[in-house]
């Protein structure tokens, strides 16, 4: 027995990309910054020295790249205070930071001011580098290319060492401002 066809009209079906067209805009300064701080990141301190006295700032732009040999790779302005010091340095510590350590990571990102003096606890590894003695844990790393990348240079470093001193929870940076994780 057939079935008789159903005199239906077609209906209109918007495919997903079109409605997705229909929303983007270029992205502005202003929409970069707002989409990037709806992104959580965690939050190091990179210090570094080149034989000038120690610098260091607040990052949020670490990223793991290969295990196999162990790289990461971080950003940083290439009008940041500490670029001069970054762009010829051999190594670097990237110190992370416990999720109670805002006021470090408020330091390190304030320009202007003598991060290293008091209150700041740092000292020199066996190697030289300035290391957070607050820093739950830290990596030294040797640094293997630099890219200058827009207004940032993309630093890339092979991992020499670890220090776990003790386990913590992450300092993250979300919406403008510093915070804990949530587990859910």
């Amino acid at each position: 027995m057939s079935v008789p066809a159903l005199n239906r009209p077609a209906l209109a079906v918007v495919p997903d990309h079109a409605r997705i067209c229909a929303a983007e805009r270029v992205v502005t300064a202003d929409i970069y910054r707002s989409v990037f701080r709806r992104h959580a990141a965690g939050v190091v301190v990179i210090t570094a020295d080149a034989g000038h006295g120690p610098v260091g700032f607040t990052a949020t732009s670490l990223v793991s790249i290969s295990l196999l040999p162990p790289l990461v790779s971080f950003a940083i302005a290439t009008s940041a205070s500490s670029w001069p010091t970054v762009s010829t340095a051999s190594s670097v510590v990237i110190n992370f930071l416990s999720a109670d350590q805002h006021a470090i990571a408020g330091r390190f990102a304030t320009s202007g001011i003598d991060r290293f003096a008091g209150p700041t606890r740092w000292s020199r590894l066996a190697t030289g580098e300035p290391a957070l003695d607050d820093a739950p844990s830290f990596l030294r790393a040797q640094i293997a290319h630099r890219f200058a990348v827009g207004d940032h240079y993309l630093v890339v470093a092979r991992l020499a060492t670890h220090t776990e001193r003790r386990e913590h929870e992450p300092l993250l940076y979300h919406d403008g401002r510093y915070a804990k994780a949530h587990h859910v």
